[in-house]
């Protein structure tokens, strides 16, 4: 069983797959902490120091090489993961247990304003900035996560109501 979780950054996708993997007993993987260390550097480093392309580049031959694995898991990917070099495409030939956590562009703000400083798409905005920000990364990025097989409408839920509901459909 190969169960991917897509959607936007602040979307619960770690929290919820942490808890997923533990009730069904698989292994969790989140693809930035697989990146991060496959290539022995943090998310901001990589960009910082190798910019968006490389980390877009070395993020899709991880998600390869980890879809293409035999094991069980439950894999949480990047906020943008599934926008870039077919890699919502290649998610789906991977697995047909694709979800996609999806948030209002409200509650999105309110989980990510505390965390701008330590996100690189969010650390030169400010709060103000930030709701349009999402707003047009949404408009930009539904079209893929849309291709998810489920849907997951996760506004005032716990993760553990995510969990549920992921679990009754798999």
């Amino acid at each position: 069983m190969k169960i991917v979780l897509v959607g936007y950054m602040g979307s619960g996708k770690s929290t919820v797959g942490k808890l997923l993997a533990s009730d069904l007993n698989l292994s969790f993987l989140d693809l930035d902490t697989y990146m991060e260390q496959r290539l022995q550097k943090s998310i901001p480093t990589i960009f910082n120091e190798n910019g968006e392309i490389y980390f877009r580049k070395m993020e899709h031959l991880l998600l390869k090489e980890i879809l293409e694995s035999k094991e069980n898991f439950i894999l949480s990917t990047g906020g943008g993961t599934p926008c870039y070099s077919g890699n919502m495409e290649t998610i789906m030939d991977g697995t047909a247990d694709v979800f996609y956590l999806k948030l209002s562009i409200m509650g999105l703000v309110n989980r990510l304003t505390p965390e701008m400083a330590g996100r690189p798409l969010l650390k030169n905005l400010s709060q103000e900035e930030l709701p349009e920000f999402i707003g047009k990364h949404l408009f930009e990025r539904n079209p893929y996560y849309a291709m998810a097989k489920h849907t997951i409408n996760c506004d005032g839920k716990a993760p553990s109501e995510i969990v549920d509901q992921i679990k009754s459909v798999i």
